[in-house]
Order: structure tokens, then C-alpha cells, then sequence
């Protein structure tokens, strides 16, 4: 499906001029040799506002990552970062924001209050004052009883924060994530989420990459949904279910043989109660305003689903209905 011109080129990328904007971006493209990373998106961020780039894996939202984060220049189009040009100003860019990298590069050796006052000392902050930040900022992740643990038996969770914690030593205004909970069990992601919508509130502002549905939905206030290289749509959470998908969803499952001999018979057996059916290899979705009016439909129809749920919809849905799969593959 091709981007979403609406907001391509359209109102919600203008809303914002550079001046106004913490991140302001216009044709931005990234290109490795003949392939095209990052097509010509358009976006801006807002100052405090939580930010994000939802897609799979391949969708260009870690190259554009790495353009806003100064560390891989653009190959065409306008990128403004805190109102400079990383071109021309990468190094004092890099000097007042932070960056969780989807991979920790934390010194195993170290301490973990070491990890945060030696990083600090990369900004020119005094050792004292390294130590103090370093301090509050253990605190705040919930890590002062593991200060002077090394790094290495931290359990995955633990490392995240850490690495959070590392990237606010510098008390930056704006906060680039990368995949920030990949990996994490739940217990973990929902810590996470908390300490990261605690810094939204002391006025941070938050840019992350995710293929995790209820992530941005937790954090994002705004977020522009990225396939092969483009923006696709974009807007908040609630505006892009309410766009791209119904209600309700009815999940179906039937055994395998029966799925196939299904296709397109589902829309008419539901006389009209579907706004569209779509099918997956392991179920069938039925989107509809009212899913249990549709559930009640396919058993008239004397269809016998091995299961059924009938759900809201979420952005996992939205994103099927925009590029044909899942964002988890």
C-alpha cells in the first residue's frame, strides 16, 4: 500500500513549523548504495510530547533513529534537531540528548554506579556532580540496592534501566529509544513503561521505535505507523484505530482445511454484519461494530470455530489492514 498522503504530504506533517518543532523532518531519505532505507518521510516532534515509529523489522525506523541521533548523515531531504542541522552541529546535538540503543553496550566490568558516573565524565561533568546524578538517577530505575553489583549477573530488565538510566546523565530534553523493551519479560516491560512515562511527565521529550502494538499505545501520544521505508499513516493511537479498523474484532479459529474453503464466503454468510473479513494463516478476523452479533451470525450459519474472542481493536490491527501483515513478523 502506498504512504498515506494525508499525512505524508499532507496537513498533520505542516502542523508544525521548524521553529516550534523539536524534530523536524522533510523528505528525509536514507540510502545504503542502491537501497532505499528511509523514503522520503515527513514528520515533526513536538517538545514533550512522546513520539513513536511503529513498524517491523526492515521498516526504516532504527536508520532514522540513527539520523536524528547524529550518527549516520541523511542522503537528501531537511532534518532539524533542537532547531540545528546535525550536519553542522552533530557534536553539540549529541551533547543535549540521550540514546537507548536497542542493543546494551554497558561495561560488564564495571559497577553498575561506575556505568553511569564514567559516562558521565564523556560530558565534562565533575566527578562529584557525575556521582551525585548518578545517584538519583539509580534511584529513579530502582537500582540504588545494586549500585556497587557489577554489571554482568543484572538480569536483562535490569540492564535496560540501567542503560536508560545512563542516557539521563547528561539531563537531556529529548530521549531517543530504540526498541526499548525487546527482549523483556512482562513483569520488566511494565517497570519500564512506568520510568519512562514518569519522564514524559517531568516534561522529556520521548522518540521510540517499536513493533510492540500495546507499547505505543502505552507511551505514544502520537506515532507514524513506517512499511518499507515510508510512512504509512500516521497519528494518535485512538485516531488510527478509529480510521483503519472497526470496533470490535471476532477472532476465529477452524481447523485448517476449513479456513481455506472459507475464503470470501465468510463476508456473505455474515450478512453485512462485517465491515471486512480478513484471513491469517492460524485464524480468521472478522472486523465489525458489534463482534458478538457477528459470532452469533457465523454459528447461525452453522459454521462450529474450534474458538472464538471477540476483542477491541488495537494498532496490531491497524497495521494489518494498512500492509497486509502482521507487525510481529
Amino acid at each position: 500500500m502506498t504512504a498515506d498522503p494525508r499525512y505524508h504530504r499532507g496537513p498533520m506533517a505542516q502542523a508544525q513549523s521548524p521553529e516550534s518543532s523539536l524534530i523536524h523532518a522533510r523528505g528525509l531519505t536514507k540510502r545504503f548504495g542502491d537501497f532505499t532505507a528511509v523514503d522520503a518521510i515527513d514528520f515533526d516532534v513536538a517538545p514533550g510530547e512522546a513520539f513513536g515509529f511503529l513498524g517491523p523489522n526492515g521498516a526504516g525506523k532504527t536508520s532514522t533513529m540513527r539520523m536524528i541521533g547524529c550518527v549516520s548523515p541523511k542522503t537528501e531531504g531537511t532534518l532539524t534537531v533542537l532547531g540545528m542541522e546535525p550536519a553542522t552541529y552533530g557534536p553539540l546535538i549529541r551533547a543535549r540528548i540521550g540514546v537507548v540503543p536497542q542493543e546494551d553496550t554497558l561495561d560488564q566490568e564495571m559497577t553498575v554506579r561506575d556505568n553511569l558516573v564514567i559516562y558521565g565524565r564523556y560530558f565534562n561533568l565533575p566527578r562529584a556532580e557525575a556521582r551525585r546524578r548518578a545517584d538519583q538517577l539509580l534511584d529513579f530505575v530502582q537500582l540504588t540496592e545494586r549500585a556497587e553489583s557489577s554489571v554482568e549477573p543484572l538480569s536483562g530488565g535490569m540492564k535496560r534501566r540501567l542503560t536508560i538510566a545512563r542516557s539521563l546523565i547528561n539531563e537531556p530534553s529529548l530521549l531517543l529509544l530504540d526498541e526499548p523493551t525487546t527482549g523483556l519479560d512482562p513483569q520488566a516491560r511494565h517497570l519500564l513503561w512506568d520510568r519512562l512515562y514518569r519522564l514524559k511527565q517531568r516534561g522529556t521529550t520521548l522518540v521510540l521505535t517499536t513493533h510492540y502494538m500495546d507499547e505505543a499505545e502505552q507511551l505514544c501520544d502520537r506515532l507514524v505507523v513506517m512499511d518499507k521505508a515510508r510512512i504509512v499513516a500516521g497519528g494518535s493511537p485512538r485516531e488510527l484505530i478509529d480510521q483503519y479498523s472497526s470496533r470490535e474484532v471476532l477472532e476465529l479459529r477452524f481447523a485448517s482445511d476449513i479456513v481455506e474453503s472459507l475464503d470470501g464466503q465468510l463476508e456473505q454468510l455474515l450478512d453485512g454484519r462485517a465491515e471486512r473479513v480478513e484471513r491469517l494463516p492460524d485464524r480468521v478476523l472478522v472486523y465489525a461494530a458489534d463482534g458478538e452479533a457477528a459470532a452469533v451470525a457465523v454459528h447461525a450459519a452453522g459454521l462450529r470455530p474450534e474458538s472464538s474472542l471477540v476483542r477491541r481493536s488495537t494498532l496490531e490491527d491497524v497495521f494489518l489492514r494498512l500492509t497486509g501483515r502482521s507487525l510481529i513478523e
